[in-house]
């Protein structure tokens, strides 16, 4: 794993001028090399760099932070700058904002993110490392850096190596890392321990679901994550064709995401009590493999009617937030690469959630923007919800309306939770192509906007 870091502060560095669109004639008429600048046609694009030379090599350098409305348009647009700098220690300078400052340690932290676990000979790049800018929280930006980089591991590693057993060693060395508490059930014990759909879709692997669950913190609020960990989805009997089977190891991407999360909580040593569930199977293909047409006895007594065994992560996740709900907490999060539909109506880039909480969504929006980690509302329409009851059961799990996949897929998992403070997120996981300061491949979302929603919602 890639280990984000800043500087030395005490090591010698060289200056890393940021100059915005609208402040570059000053800038270019006081700059000491402004004719090397004009000659070499900079006019502070966004994420344009010139290397200032000088008598030993690279001097300095000056990139460029665009117009408002560039930046509005790029996230983390830096990045482009930031990955051409030689390796050596930086510091920024200049008219920077709060929200500037943010935005680029953030950014520079994140574009070092490198995964090689399948190229070993490859040589490791040496980095351009940040001074810590004056007034940025630097624990919290090593705290949301690694926690994006646990979640780009995990979502990046193909199945043969981030099954149900490796997910669980996962999940254990995040909760031993910070003292939490944390129990697996396995296999048969799940229908001992009473979570049927849980070992309905992981029946049938070679390697044995499981339910895992860890708790840290000993006051405050009550928070719970649950994350769905569909290892590989095959798409069971409905099976998948190759197209759609391509990108499956990212189906634990809300498990990834979770974990993620947990991690900035713990890191920061927030004043809440925390617990974090994750059913983790693959959902595949043999004799005892559950079937088209099945009916299920969710934990919570609601039974189900498998339409499609290809929409397997609602079933995991009903059984485990039935459990969560078993408790009085604050507030319940879940975060899922469930549905097709999310990505037809918002795309890659987006978040999607649900709630039915107005606090939370006001505190949510404002987060997301300042931890440059976009959502967007999308809505628990009860019209909808005949939909998903097939008459035969209780739930459908993949009802033929044809329409609005994700909501249905949200209104089924809300049936299993009697809080009225629940958050749900059907996000994608993936970036489709690069992007500064997001290569492509797995990708956390979501997760900084909920950090920084909590002390609002909670008031941690």
């Amino acid at each position: 794993m890639t280990e984000p870091r800043f500087a030395d502060p005490s090591a010698p560095f060289r200056r890393l001028d940021i100059v915005t669109s609208e402040d570059w004639p000053a800038f270019r008429d006081t700059a000491p090399a402004r004719e090397w600048l004009i000659a070499t046609g900079f006019e502070a694009a966004l994420g344009d760099l010139r290397l200032v030379p000088g008598p030993d090599g690279v001097q300095s350098a000056v990139a460029g932070l665009g117009s408002a409305q560039s930046r509005a348009r790029l996230r983390f647009g830096l990045a482009k700058a930031i990955a051409g700098l030689p390796a050596g220690n930086w510091a920024l300078e200049g008219n920077l904002t709060e929200a500037q400052r943010d935005e680029a340690t953030l950014a520079w932290l994140l574009q070092s993110y490198r995964f090689d676990r399948y190229r070993p000979g490859k040589p490791a790049a040496t980095p351009a490392l940040l001074r810590l800018p004056a007034g940025v929280d630097g624990a919290r930006m090593l705290a949301m850096a690694e926690a994006e980089f646990l979640t780009r591991d995990l979502i990046n590693t193909p199945a043969s190596d981030m099954g149900p057993d490796e997910l669980e060693a996962a999940f254990l060395a995040l909760a031993n890392r910070f003292g939490a508490v944390s129990t697996v059930v396995r296999g048969q014990d799940l229908l001992t321990q009473n979570f049927p759909m849980v070992h309905a879709v992981g029946r049938a692997a070679a390697r044995a679901p499981r339910i895992m669950q860890m708790r840290w913190g000993h006051s405050g609020p009550k928070l719970t994550l649950v994350g769905k960990g569909v290892c590989f989805d095959t798409g069971g009997l409905n099976i998948k064709p190759s197209s759609g089977m391509n990108l499956m190891k990212k189906d634990m991407g809300g498990a990834a995401t979770v974990l993620g999360l947990a991690h900035m909580i713990m890191a920061l040593d927030l004043p809440l009590q925390l617990r974090v569930i994750v059913p983790a199977v693959e959902n595949a293909i043999s004799g005892n493999a559950m079937r088209p047409k099945d009916i299920l006895t969710s934990r919570k007594g609601l039974t189900v009617e498998v339409n499609d065994t290809d929409a397997e992560g609602r079933l995991i996740l009903g059984d485990a937030l039935a459990w969560a709900d078993e408790e009085p907490v604050d507030m319940i999060v879940s975060m899922a690469t469930l549905t097709g539909a999310a990505r037809v109506a918002v795309g890659p880039d987006l978040a999607p959630y649900y709630t039915d909480d107005p606090g939370v969504v006001a505190a949510l929006e404002a987060a997301a923007v300042a931890g440059f980690d976009p959502v967007w509302r999308m809505p628990f329409h009860d019209a909808y919800e005949s939909v998903i009851e097939p008459g035969i059961a209780d739930l459908d799990n993949a009802p033929g309306f044809g329409f609005a996949g994700s909501v249905t897929a949200a209104l089924f998992l809300r049936r299993f939770v009697t809080n009225p403070r629940y958050l749900h997120f059907d996000i994608y996981g993936h970036s489709p192509s690069d992007q500064p300061a997001r290569p492509k491949g797995g990708v956390g979302q979501g997760a900084r906007a909920v950090l920084g929603a909590l002390p609002v919602v909670l008031g941690v």
